[in-house]
């Protein structure tokens, strides 16, 4: 898939709903040790790439930074099921302080403001660093699930209907 058509995907509108909701990210990611790892992790879409933030001495900076290709799912947890799928690779810097990206998506979760302040105030005394993990798209499918299946369904139902 070229990176284009993932970003076609990416603004499907189920798509967006997804990526703008509080739900967070599933990453998974390959560790130093050669195992696969899958975190929750709260992130933010921002110019064409999903953002998320970490402490800068975790241990997916390191492992991300020896083998950069990620795998994504948002989805939701009633029927029918809604789920966006991402691949992609990670690009990981590291900030001075509090990147504006961690705030923005903490937001989406904490709607109380006077809660929110103090978050953000306890982030900010606590981290001196962070690192910001940036993911371009590089292949993404929609699943709803009702009319877009996985594609092993897709291809069993063609086969039940040609028959």
């Amino acid at each position: 898939m070229q990176q284009e058509d993932a970003i076609q995907i990416m603004n499907d509108p189920l798509a967006q709903e997804l990526l703008h909701s509080a739900i967070p990210a599933r990453m998974a990611y390959n560790g130093t040790d050669g195992n696969p790892r899958v975190i929750p992790i709260g992130f933010l879409w921002k110019d064409e790439r999903i953002v998320v933030c970490t402490a800068s001495n975790a241990y997916k900076v390191k492992a991300l930074a020896a083998n950069p290709k990620v795998a994504l799912t948002i989805d939701t947890d009633a029927q029918p099921y809604r789920a966006l799928l991402v691949r992609g690779t990670a690009s990981v810097e590291i900030f001075d302080g509090v990147p504006s990206e961690y705030l923005e998506a903490s937001r989406k979760v904490m709607k109380d403001e006077q809660q929110f302040r103090a978050f953000e105030a306890e982030v900010r005394s606590l981290y001196k660093q962070m690192a910001r993990i940036s993911i371009a798209p590089e292949w993404a499918k929609v699943l709803d699930f009702e009319t877009r299946l996985p594609s092993a369904v897709e291809e069993l139902l063609r086969r039940r209907d040609e028959s």
